[in-house]
């Protein structure tokens, strides 16, 4: 099941001194820490509860079993990046107050487990006249409108960085592949989450996940946006990331009058594909890893996501209204719409966001929604240590109400 480069042991080797770096982790992020204020320039204060975050963040990956020098080395440079990113955001606030009453309007959010289409229909819809996504780079690096040459010095950074990871793992450029100038997803700018789990096993850190408040992270999230809309034509933001699954109420709090898109399909014919993705990316940052552990992360987390979702959709006795109230998302079960009959089902998705559908975006269709012939990531369950059964009932009866689905 290995699906990376031979030139990953190699590094490793290099890199084993670095390790020992790891029976330190606090020593080693404040170092972090100062290089990112370094990096930032003058910024506000880091608030205490965003430090002891990103020191838990670090800390989980280095406890993390089978860690290998590459992937201490590439945990110790996302986290520093985030930071410095997230100072940045703070200080441009800080400096041009009128950042913060930018209004982001009735953003598209498009949400689902990984594999249910999310990514073509973001696609799809961030390419349509007067809708804009984020960019790679501008989640990596987010700032006011910049001098196109330092745009593209940017721009040309983030993507040696994505040819090496698709060096390492070649694999990825059919699941997921990457450009720094590309539409891409919040994960990338967020503070914690999923993202991280599916580059190493930090079980201590997974269940901090489940239990944290994420307000403080949705507020960076909106803010962020706001950086990204000033100054520029106003445009409709489509926004995805399917780990926005489990903060759906997060959402709605950000951005009252959002529109979410959520992708259905079901868990048992997706949890492969997740599974493979995942052990992908671990091996590009664990010696080794187990796939009937990469299995059980999968099965606790994305359960998980889908449980959240439902509860912030639904009202409970005695409570007037759900946390996103119905009217605000459009369940789009992904045959209907990304393989059935896109041509006929993708112009009702845009009748149902209010969005125009033109001649372009017809003749963009096809080419937009074009799938690979050969799926190289996707597994049976079982490597995972999975069933079928095991599955479905980790999902309750969310894979029956899914296959009752219809979209018009």
């Amino acid at each position: 099941m290995k699906r990376t480069s031979n030139l990953i042991p190699v590094l490793n080797a290099l890199m084993a001194p670095s390790l020992r770096s790891r029976n330190n982790p606090d020593r080693v992020f404040w170092k972090l820490l100062e290089r990112a204020g370094d990096q930032a320039g003058d910024h506000p204060p880091m608030h205490e509860a965003d430090i002891d975050g990103y020191r838990r963040l670090l800390a989980g990956f280095a406890t993390a079993p089978g860690l290998s020098g590459l992937g201490w080395a590439m945990a110790r440079g996302d986290v520093q990046a985030r930071i410095a990113n997230q100072m940045r955001i703070e200080a441009l606030h800080a400096a041009h107050p009128e950042i913060g009453r930018e209004v982001i309007e009735r953003p598209i959010v498009i949400v689902g487990l990984p594999r249910t289409g999310t990514t073509v229909t973001h696609k799809v819809i961030a390419q349509s006249a007067g809708h804009r996504a984020p960019a790679l780079w501008e989640l990596m690096h987010t700032s006011l409108a910049l001098p196109p040459r330092e745009e593209a010095r940017l721009v040309r950074q983030i993507d040696q960085v994505m040819r090496l990871v698709l060096r390492l793992a070649p694999s990825m450029r059919a699941i997921h592949p990457q450009a720094a100038a590309g539409a891409d997803e919040d994960p990338f700018l967020l503070p914690h989450g999923a993202q991280h789990l599916a580059r190493a096993p930090m079980r201590g850190y997974e269940t901090w996940c489940y239990q944290r408040d994420y307000t403080r992270d949705y507020d960076l999230l909106k803010k962020a946006y706001q950086v990204l809309q000033h100054g520029r034509e106003p445009q409709r933001w489509v926004i995805k990331s399917p780990t926005h699954l489990a903060n759906l109420d997060q959402i709605i709090r950000v951005f009252p009058d959002a529109q979410i898109v959520w992708m259905h399909r079901a868990p048992v014919t997706v949890m492969g594909s997740i599974c493979s993705l995942v052990e992908t990316s671990w091996q590009m940052h664990v010696h080794r890893p187990d796939p009937a552990e990469v299995g059980q992360m999968c099965l606790r987390m994305l359960p998980w996501m889908v449980e959240r979702a439902r509860a912030a959709r639904t009202v409970a006795p005695g409570q007037g209204r759900a946390a996103v109230p119905r009217e605000q998302i459009i369940d789009v079960p992904y045959h209907d719409v990304v393989v059935d009959k896109p041509h006929e089902k993708m112009p009702v998705l845009y009748d149902r966001l209010g969005a125009k559908w033109t001649a372009d975006d017809a003749a963009r269709l096809g080419a937009t929604m074009a799938r690979p012939t050969k799926r190289t990531h996707e597994y049976a369950i079982k490597w995972f240590g999975l069933n079928e059964d095991e599955v479905e009932q980790a999902f309750g009866d969310y894979s029956r109400v899914e296959a009752a689905m219809s979209f018009t």
